[in-house]
């Protein structure tokens, strides 16, 4: 439904951690692991790219953590109420109503 929200992969950390007494490497989002790893992989500054998606505090956070900049889909989980609460402390560089607006920008630079 649009108010549900399911728990990460990180929901299972604790879980873990306590059966087998070791601490985790962190490698989900917004760990700076895989935007490291894709920008030396595909040989491309962390300028050139942009984290797209729907959730402040995992997708958003990502791409500022890793140095990118970042677009903010409301057609996910992050309503703009949300976005432009007083209490939200993540402010994504841009943000858009639906991936799809961005099929109208390209269009209009053409």
């Amino acid at each position: 439904t649009d108010a549900q929200e399911w728990a990460g992969g990180g929901s299972m950390v604790g879980a873990i951690c306590g059966s087998t007494q070791r601490e985790p490497l962190v490698v989900g989002k917004p760990s700076t692991f895989m935007m490291d790893y894709l920008s030396n992989k595909f040989g491309i500054t962390k300028s050139q790219i942009c984290m797209v998606g729907d959730r402040l505090d995992t997708d958003i956070l990502f791409g500022q953590n890793g140095g990118c900049r970042t677009l903010l889909v409301l057609s996910g989980v992050t309503t703009l109420d949300m976005l432009q609460s007083p209490n939200n402390p993540i402010k994504p560089d841009f943000y858009t109503n639906k991936i799809s607006d961005l099929l109208a920008l390209k269009a209009a630079a053409v």
